[in-house]
């Protein structure tokens, strides 16, 4: 481990997490560092070796009692020598007592479950070509319009901490569209689409059923134009797996949802598009 060490990341570099994701083939959103630096910037980490970066990694703690990994990568050609177990190391030790929250490729779930991580389920990215919906439903709000306590009630049914900081950094970013459903007073779907590396991401899909979820998609498609998309779903959720594939998408890869601790109790079916692999 000579000339090798690690530092928390200065507010302008947390924007390399996304690059170093994007050359790994993750496609993060082009305003997602900006986003993420919302919630805890202390929580993204740099491991340099002779002051150059080897690797990346980030532990948010969303609260006093949870937290999320992701980017976790190191430089190819440094791979196998023990600087990502150290990075690693760092990070969890930021998320202190936490529960832990990561989403990890399949390959390597048995080195997180070495690290105390148990898998809960399996997200399923689907992506594909898909043509421009008509005109929005009806009862199709813009999601800044809705009250942000309302879409925080909702959000808190499908994720384990508040976090209406970073909401609100993600409904309002540069290019991101969010569209909800109302009923009656009360709302039973939104959805927040952004552009990417490559095509655009759909997530959060949040909604009560899949037909309130179809009604919400239809609209960000509509603002979308079409193009290429992709929808992570969790594998337990058939219908938002349906509902993907009645797109024409198709699986792209997946990953292991996997905690440290209790295993939150959400409820999943109301997940039609998670928010990020990356924060949960």
């Amino acid at each position: 481990m000579e000339g090798f060490g690690i530092r928390t990341m200065r507010p302008d570099e947390i924007a390399l997490a996304p690059e170093w994701a994007a050359v790994e083939g993750w496609n993060p959103g082009l305003a997602d560092a900006a986003c993420f630096a919302t919630v805890d910037p202390d929580g993204f980490l740099v491991g340099e070796l002779d002051g150059e970066t080897a690797a990346t990694i980030s532990c948010v703690n969303y609260d006093a009692r949870f937290a999320f990994l992701g980017f976790y990568i190191v430089r190819p050609d440094l791979r196998g020598r023990g600087y990502g177990l150290q990075t690693w190391n760092a990070a969890v030790a930021h998320a202190g007592g936490r529960v832990i929250g990561l989403d990890g490729v399949v390959a390597q779930q048995d080195n997180y479950r070495k690290s105390g991580f148990q898998l809960a389920y399996a997200n399923i990215r689907f992506g594909g070509v898909v043509a421009a919906s008509a005109a929005p439903p009806a009862g199709i709000v813009a999601l800044r319009d809705v009250p942000l306590a309302m879409i925080e009630a909702s959000d808190a049914t499908v994720f384990p901490a508040s976090r209406p900081q970073f909401l609100r950094a993600w409904i309002g970013a540069p290019g991101h569209v969010g569209c909800a459903l109302m009923r009656d007073g009360r709302l039973t779907g939104w959805g927040v689409i952004r552009p990417c590396r490559n095509g655009r991401k759909i997530g959060p899909l949040v909604a009560e059923d899949r037909a309130a979820a179809e009604a919400v998609l239809s609209a960000l498609l509509a603002h979308a134009g079409g193009g290429e998309i992709f929808l992570d779903v969790p594998a337990v959720n058939r219908e938002a797996v349906a509902l993907a594939q009645s797109l024409g998408l198709a699986p792209v890869f997946e990953t292991a949802r996997m905690y440290t601790g209790a295993i939150p109790s959400l409820r999943l079916e109301r997940v039609f598009g998670v928010t990020t692999f990356e924060l949960g």
